[in-house]
């Protein structure tokens, strides 16, 4: 109930804050920005208060009083101007939400309740997409209670998180209030999810031509997958492949359609075999929004900032508070999103020397600049840089995953871009030939965001520079949607009109479709019951800052569920932050394998517990020989828990 009421609080803030600033946006505009904000002030504001004591239930109390104050101080600026009513075109906007926003978000919670430690049996289930990344974000948000930050990686104390941790802090608060950890990482997740994608239709309606445009672009956005499809049923009638070689094209007909629906990473969107197909522009509702904490936290402010400078690039007036507004959300995501703070940043910089080149007024530009970099700078020197210093950080890489290594080009450049992004591709280039001044500023923007992607890797997994290009290619559906609808217009006279939008709607959606129908089948096992009872027993009977030696898998019931510290997580994580675990792992073998010769491994690291399970035993660990060693004060379903001596 506390939880609910401290949600409530924050979105009504939020609400209250876009009522005074920003009046004259349309009804729904306001109320989007206004939850959005709700939301970003929810992750900053109890987190900024855990710098200065513990984040504990009394922390989210107290970050209220910084709530109330910025409440406050939004009446004391507030704009004149009587609110904008409830439209007609605010009634058909509506619509639009409806039919595409709202199917999408009911995809989302579904997809959230489903992949998020779902109870089956006294186990708990996860979706395909979830597998790898949930258990971190998991750690991170148990970790974080009751400590103050900047705090420590819970899977390599020692070593400060620089990782952009608020969107797991978020849950972190309402496990404080008393959640479950499944409702603290789904319901919150929902939220954002929602605001996502209704977000995006109201940002298209204020920058494409129509509706049936802004229509199109979330529909490029959300269902992107491009032309992989092609190659599952190409000789469809012929069995090509086996299970881990050429597995897209295993079986005949059916059977083709079978393996995308229950493969393990089966489908034309992003598919395992990525030297087979090199197919790697993943669907962004599957492998981004609902595993991808936080992206999809980015995303739930970055949306609300891109909104903010084209409304303030379309609008005749230079209202300071939209921009100071802007620099504040910008200014906070660098915690949150990385790549979508890196993502904006590159965009304004295109717009403003757009802007420059033009003699446009730059006094909003300036507010918005100076306040997003005086917020950001801390947020970067203290965190980002820190962890970007690691080795495997920013190296020059020529088109990121189609050279990997270094190697050379496994595709052709245009073509790579072309199966992977499909047809909607070509309406961008075609677009360029329009006398469209707002569509090129546009993608401008894209294009500052696509050429350091192109040239740079900004971490060692080569993979996630689609964090930057998804932001670009949210700018570039735009024209791609008007100029589909401006074509569609043209061809007026056509009979066959009907017949070639389908066809091209074949083309475009049925990638991303299959992506998203196979994400919402999948249900794979992550914690047995086994992993749920020795979870319930440490959090029960051991202190809040213990450390448990255990085996460095990717699933620890200790570090996920628990919140407390392990001596070495999964390089599977760790390796791509930029972190070398090999020394710790290597001692943790030796001490596994022989923990009398080894005895000063657990103190070395300040450990208090050690767990002996079926992946510890893989490292060479044995009752017989930790018993002789230590006290065992949990020994049940296959699991044992053992104590150290003190001293």
């Amino acid at each position: 109930m506390t939880g609910a009421l401290f949600l409530i609080l924050y979105l009504l803030a939020g609400l209250w804050i876009i009522r005074c600033l920003l009046p004259r946006q349309g009804s729904l505009a306001r109320v989007w920005l206004g939850l959005s904000l709700g939301v970003f002030l929810m992750m900053w504001l109890p987190a900024f208060a855990a710098f200065f004591r513990p984040f504990d239930y009394a922390a989210q109390w107290l970050s209220l009083i910084a709530l109330l104050l910025l409440s406050a101080a939004a009446f004391l600026f507030r704009s004149r101007a009587a609110p904008a009513r409830f439209s007609d075109e605010d009634r058909k906007d509506l619509r639009l939400l409806l039919l595409f926003a709202l199917p999408m978000s009911l995809l989302g919670a579904f997809l959230q309740y489903t992949h998020v430690l779902r109870p089956v049996d006294g186990a708990l289930h996860v979706g395909q997409s979830t597998y790898g990344d949930l258990p971190l974000h998991l750690a991170i948000a148990t970790s974080l209670e009751g400590r103050t930050l900047p705090a420590d990686y819970s899977i390599l104390p020692g070593t400060q998180l620089g990782y952009p941790f608020l969107a797991d802090s978020l849950a972190t608060s309402f496990l404080a209030l008393g959640w479950s950890l499944r409702d603290a990482m789904v319901i919150p997740s929902a939220l954002m999810t929602a605001l996502v994608f209704s977000g995006f239709i109201i940002l298209a309606r204020r920058a494409c031509a129509s509706r049936r445009a802004a229509a199109l672009a979330f529909l490029f956005v959300f269902l992107n997958g491009g032309l992989g499809f092609l190659y599952a049923f190409d000789m469809a009638g012929v069995d090509l492949g086996a299970v881990g070689r050429n597995q897209l094209q295993q079986g005949t007909w059916l059977n083709r359609l079978t393996n995308i629906l229950s493969g393990w990473y089966q489908t034309p969107a992003n598919h395992a075999e990525f030297s087979t197909y090199n197919l790697r522009w993943s669907n962004i509702v599957a492998d981004m929004l609902v595993p991808q904490r936080t992206f999809l936290a980015g995303w739930a402010v970055l949306l609300p900032c891109l909104y903010l400078i084209i409304d303030g690039m379309r609008a005749e007036d230079n209202d300071t508070r939209r921009w100071a507004l802007l620099g504040v959300m910008a200014g906070g995501l660098p915690l949150i999103h990385t790549h979508s703070f890196l993502a904006l940043a590159l965009a304004s910089a295109a717009w403003f020397i757009h802007g420059l080149i033009r003699k446009e007024r730059l006094s909003p530009w300036l507010i918005y600049g100076g306040t997003a970099v005086l917020l950001a700078l801390p947020q970067l020197v203290f965190f980002t840089f820190r962890q970007s210093g690691q080795e495997g950080f920013l190296r020059l890489r020529f088109n990121w995953v189609n050279n990997l290594d270094g190697a050379g080009l496994q595709d052709g450049y245009l073509w790579f871009y072309l199966k992977n992004i499909g047809l909607p591709l070509l309406l961008v280039i075609f677009s360029l030939f329009e006398k469209n001044p707002w569509h090129k500023r546009l993608l401008l923007g894209a294009l500052f965001i696509l050429i350091p992607a192109e040239l740079v890797l900004f971490q060692p997994n080569a993979y996630d520079n689609n964090k930057l290009l998804y932001a670009a290619w949210a700018l570039m559906a735009i024209p791609a949607a008007d100029y589909a609808v401006l074509s569609w217009n043209r061809l007026k006279a056509v009979p066959a009109r009907p017949l070639m939008a389908a066809l091209a709607a074949v083309m475009m959606f049925t990638t991303g479709t299959l992506a998203i129908i196979r994400e919402a089948v999948s249900d794979y096992p992550m914690f047995s019951r086994e992993d749920v009872a020795l979870a319930n027993f440490v959090k029960e009977n051991t202190p809040r800052d213990s450390r448990v030696v255990t085996g460095f898998q990717h699933i620890n019931p200790i570090s996920s569920l628990t919140g407390r510290e392990i001596v070495a997580g999964p390089d599977l994580w760790l390796y791509y932050h930029g972190f070398d675990t090999g020394e710790r792992q290597a001692n943790l073998r030796s001490f596994y394998h022989s923990p009398e010769t080894n005895a000063d491994v657990p103190a070395r690291y300040g450990a208090d517990y050690i767990l002996l399970g079926p992946e510890e035993r893989m490292l060479g660990g044995t009752k017989e020989a930790l018993g002789l060693l230590y006290e065992a004060v949990y020994d049940e379903n296959g699991y044992t828990l053992y104590r150290i001596p003190e001293g």
